[in-house]
């Protein structure tokens, strides 16, 4: 409003209504700001969910196909001639590349010494280029020897700050780097970055290049296979070795992400919900509570119409500033979420969009100007000698019923009033009764979320099984996993012996994989055929049951789904001219290889003629075992063979971790939204009996007894609406969590979704009091704290 609105009769009585009115002022602020808060943190992450790969990608110019060739079958001018094959728009290398097994060094978040899963490794002389221009995440790039650059976000990278070691004991010399920095490569090209010169000294000479293009259209499978198609034909024969499509990238990515899109849907409705009814309970209240004030500037001359822009004004001031500051605190907010995004994609900085604070914020100032409009008017259309004549009182008789049978309860006469008085005003007591079960159900439905991603989070995976994880050889033959070519090859069976007899095994699962062939999947499918205790390293289940022998197999959701077999039927696998059949006994809960994975029993794949033999073992250690006792005394029985133990050290998923903290920053918010809905109810309905409150006081009510009788009156409330409240949340969680599953491309067991426990529930239906007495505890003060001739003298 401009100066001169302002100094105008009208704009004296905005000014004096905002000024009178200092508590429902503030809570106008504090309430819009929360509202505006938690909308523009739900709206922001849903719009950053969205596509953050496809943005990243773009803003990197990834790579959209990453070709590995061998530099003995073609020259770096071969390879680098291939850049101008007709279906590719841009390029860059050759760069070197090797694959490299490093352990930890001085320095690293892990016990020096322990092996790491191998790296790929890319000669690099900067971050920038045409193609995949990375984004340095910190630190400085590789400038010489005897540096690396990790990759940053989840990984290897994470285990390491700058200034710390790894070694490459497979490398000539055994080399240890320093990491100088981390970076961000959308397209995935590789897992460390060291200069050209570097990356010869640890390949001895490099052998393999790695080629980067973009091509005209990349969009779908089939024109990846023809611009595929070209690049090998543009080579020598034989010498591309590998190609990686941007297309499996973008799968994983999406599919990382979108599982977040229906919980913070979830949270953005409840807290849409929670925002309407708190700011229409606050702005009822404001005009509702002025209805004589009403009809007094009315006999003064002002019309209906100035009266509706009046109560307008002083309901949109309060809320521009809480608008204000809810945009700024949301952004605020939104960093830690937005920063796993940042640091995953390397995107840069990312932000919410401008466009999503506007619209959150007018939406915001709408919904006020709404309520105060509608409530405003109909005060402003009573009649002047009728609105001055209405009290501060509920109208005669209402409650009465509900003080006469309160009154024949066996208790003090301060609860009994208190727990009569919010039947006085029934309309105010819903709009309560709605404010404190919503924030019930939020709490309910956030500690079942927690709750089921936790265990889905841990659920049974090769790479989470056991304490300990022995890994034997290594895929590059000469190459044994401590990079020692004299070293003997370790014998599975050898190697089980050793950890049987070892103190402290309590049992063990051993594990080969392979990829085969299955009837209507393109391309190859992982299978994974287990030894040992394979009853131990059973999956959490989704329906059926865990293989008990040969011949069987569990498979994930999204493997069901691709073949349209269900469970009972039959699943044959081929592998170089032969087959076997395996009938499916069970869906498991597995999104690893993106949910295309076949789980087995190792000697079901006999049939195949590929000689399996176990290259990993994972171990669950006794109780009280100390961890790195038993590694090393298990290290000391393989010094001679080409076996490693190390601590299992595989944690959870960010993208879990990320949803759990933001589900109770969104519950944190919504519950305080609710406290201040129902301190706003019950400073209005405290001061509009204030009277009455000297008449008690008069005849010998302690402030004690003040304090309980307002707390009494919202404990009925605060209880009804928790137990209402639970239920709904229950129902969400329900309803959210298959939503999720459905998203990252997998069903979700009913055992991660019925979480809560009878004494949770019963301890979350009381949280409905714990909020409304929280709400009504300042105004309790107040009320108690008030002196009787200054209640008695009051209008």
């Amino acid at each position: 409003m401009s100066g001169r609105v302002l100094s105008s009769p009208l704009g004296r009585i905005v000014r004096s209504g905002v000024g009178r009115k200092r508590v429902q002022t503030v809570v106008m602020t504090l309430t819009t700001l929360l509202a505006v808060a938690a909308s523009v943190l739900a709206a922001g992450l849903l719009v950053d969910s969205q596509a953050p790969f496809e943005r990243a990608f773009a803003a990197q110019h990834g790579a959209q196909l990453t070709a590995q060739i061998n530099g003995a079958t073609a020259s770096a001018a071969q390879i680098a001639a291939t850049a101008h094959a007709p279906v590719v728009t841009a390029s860059a290398g050759p760069y070197p590349v090797a694959s490299l097994h490093p352990v930890a060094g001085s320095g690293a978040d892990l016990p020096a010494g322990t092996a790491l899963k191998q790296m790929t490794v890319v000669g690099r002389s900067g971050p920038a280029s045409t193609v995949d221009s990375m984004t340095l995440a910190s630190g400085t790039w590789a400038s010489g020897p005897d540096q690396v650059v990790l990759r940053a976000g989840p990984g290897q990278g994470t285990d390491f700050t700058l200034g710390s070691h790894v070694t490459f004991p497979d490398a000539p010399g055994r080399p240890t780097l320093t990491v100088v920095g981390f970076a961000n490569s959308v397209s995935d090209t590789a897992d460390a970055w060291v200069t050209p010169a570097q990356l010869t000294a640890l390949s001895a000479g490099a052998s393999q290049y790695q080629m980067l293009y973009r091509f005209t259209d990349a969009t779908t499978g089939t024109q990846m296979n023809a611009d595929r198609t070209a690049i090998t034909a543009a080579l020598p024969q034989g010498a591309l070795t590998g190609a990686q499509s941007w297309l499996q990238i973008q799968l994983t990515a999406d599919g990382q992400t979108a599982g977040f899109v229906p919980f913070v849907a979830a949270f953005g409705i409840l807290g849409l919900l929670m925002s309407v009814l708190i700011v229409g309970i606050i702005v009822s209240g404001a005009v509702s509570s002025q209805t004589r004030r009403i009809g007094i500037i009315k006999a003064l001359g002002f019309t209906p119409a100035q009266v509706v822009r009046a109560y307008i004004g002083q309901a949109l001031i309060p809320a521009a500033v809480g608008a204000v500051l809810g945009v700024l605190a949301g952004n605020v907010l939104a960093i830690p979420a937005l920063r796993d995004t940042e640091t995953v994609y390397g995107t840069g900085r990312q932000t919410i969009p401008g466009w999503v604070d506007i619209a959150v914020a007018v939406t915001a100032l709408a919904l006020v100007v709404g309520a105060a409009w509608a409530l405003a008017l109909r005060a402003g259309r009573l009649r002047t000698v009728d609105a001055i004549a209405i009290g501060h009182a509920p109208p005669a008789g209402r409650g009465r019923w509900a003080r006469r049978a309160a009154s024949r309860l066996p208790l003090p006469r301060p609860v009994v009033i208190g727990l009569a008085n919010p039947f006085t005003r029934p309309a105010r007591t819903l709009a309560m009764t709605g404010a404190v079960l919503l924030g019930a159900a939020s709490v309910t439905f956030a500690l079942g979320l927690t709750t089921s991603l936790a265990d889905a989070q841990h659920a049974p995976q090769v790479a989470t099984l056991g304490n300990v994880v022995v890994n034997l050889g290594d895929a590059h033959p000469g190459i044994p996993i401590k990079g020692d070519p004299h070293l003997a090859a370790a014998s599975p069976a050898r190697v089980a012996a050793d950890i049987t007899a070892q103190p402290g095994t309590a049992t063990y699962v051993g594990s080969a994989d392979t990829t085969v062939g299955v009837a209507g999947i393109t391309g190859g499918v992982s299978v994974i055929g287990f030894t040992g205790d394979t009853a131990w390293a059973s999956y959490q289940m989704i329906s059926g049951q865990w293989f008990t022998g040969p011949g069987q197999a569990v498979v994930p959701t999204r493997f069901l789904a691709a073949t349209g077999d269900t469970l009972g039927d039959t699943v044959t696998l081929t592998k170089g001219g032969r087959q076997v059949s395996l009938r499916i006994t069970g869906e498991a809960l597995d999104t690893s290889e993106h949910g295309m994975q076949i789980l087995t029993d190792l000697t079901s794949l006999d049939g195949l003629g590929l000689g399996l033999q176990p290259q990993q073992f994972n171990i669950q250690l006794t109780s009280g075992t100390d961890r790195t006792s038993y590694v090393d005394a298990l290290n000391a029985k393989f010094a001679s063979i080409a076996a490693q133990a190390q601590p299992n050290l595989d944690g959870g998923g960010t993208v879990t971790a990320a949803a759990q903290a933001l589900a109770a920053l969104l519950t944190v918010m919504i519950v305080a939204v609710a406290g201040l809905g129902v301190l706003n109810l019950v400073v209005l309905d405290t001061r509009q009996r204030v009277h009455d409150l000297g008449v008690f006081k008069a005849l010998g009510m302690s402030p004690g007894q003040t304090i309980i009788m307002v707390l009494t009156s919202v404990a009925g409330i605060g209880l009804v609406a928790g137990i209402i409240g639970v239920p709904l949340g229950i129902l969400t969680l329900d309803y959210v969590m298959p939503l999720m599953g459905n998203a990252i491309g997998t069903a979700i067991p009913s055992a991660d979704i019925n979480v809560y426990s009878l004494p949770e529930l019963a301890a979350l239906a009381l949280g409905g009091i714990v909020i409304a007495l929280a709400g009504a505890a300042l105004p309790a003060g107040w009320a108690a704290g008030a002196r009787p001739i200054t209640a008695l003298r009051a209008e």
